[in-house]
């Protein structure tokens, strides 16, 4: 008695090419320290303006992967990231290592007391980190020699409010990226 087998369509075979498949782990693992890096190189942008203008987007990044999947980034993870930034933002160093930090501890805390947060709450809290950052960071340069009133980092903080979504959506898309199935499982 032959066997007679069904043509397979595409859906077949799209679904067949997913099954013993699994994401790469150096991919799964590099891409959210790779983005929040490359957005670390935002001030080499060829951007002239008269007044800072470009919002923190390593920061936005940083914060918007930790809400988004809380635990892939740890929570120390803010010392090197922005070491790295400020390395390149001209921000006096150990000032973005200091704040990122404290906001990398502020939302581990959050994360422990409101377990459940919706989108505006997240928003909000994105938003208050970002600005206080901002605010901060223009302190401390300040301090350490800079002479620049604290109002010209109100376009910044409201390009912060503005560009939220679009940075979480970005960080979605880059987690679907991420988690791709394209390595093969050992059997």
């Amino acid at each position: 008695m032959a066997i007679v087998r069904k043509p397979r369509g595409p859906l077949d075979d799209r679904l067949r090419r997913r099954i013993d498949r699994a994401p790469s782990p150096v991919l799964a693992t590099a891409l959210p320290w790779a983005s929040v890096i490359l957005f670390s190189l935002a001030p080499f942008a060829p951007l002239v303006a008269s007044a800072p203008v470009m919002p923190p987007f390593a920061l936005m990044v940083l914060l918007a992967w930790r809400m988004y999947r809380p635990g892939l980034l740890p929570v120390w993870a803010g010392a090197p990231l922005g070491a790295l930034d400020d390395l390149f933002s001209g921000q006096p160093f150990g000032s973005a290592i200091m704040l990122w930090s404290a906001a990398m501890i502020l939302l581990e805390y959050v994360d422990t007391r409101m377990r459940w947060r919706g989108f505006a709450a997240d928003w909000a809290l994105a938003a208050g980190l970002t600005a206080t950052a901002l605010l901060l960071g223009a302190l401390i340069a300040n301090m350490t020699g800079g002479a620049s009133p604290l109002a010209v980092i109100g376009p910044q903080i409201l390009l912060v409010l503005a560009l939220h979504p679009a940075v979480i959506w970005l960080v979605a898309l880059l987690d679907r990226l991420r988690l791709i199935p394209i390595r093969e499982l050992d059997k």
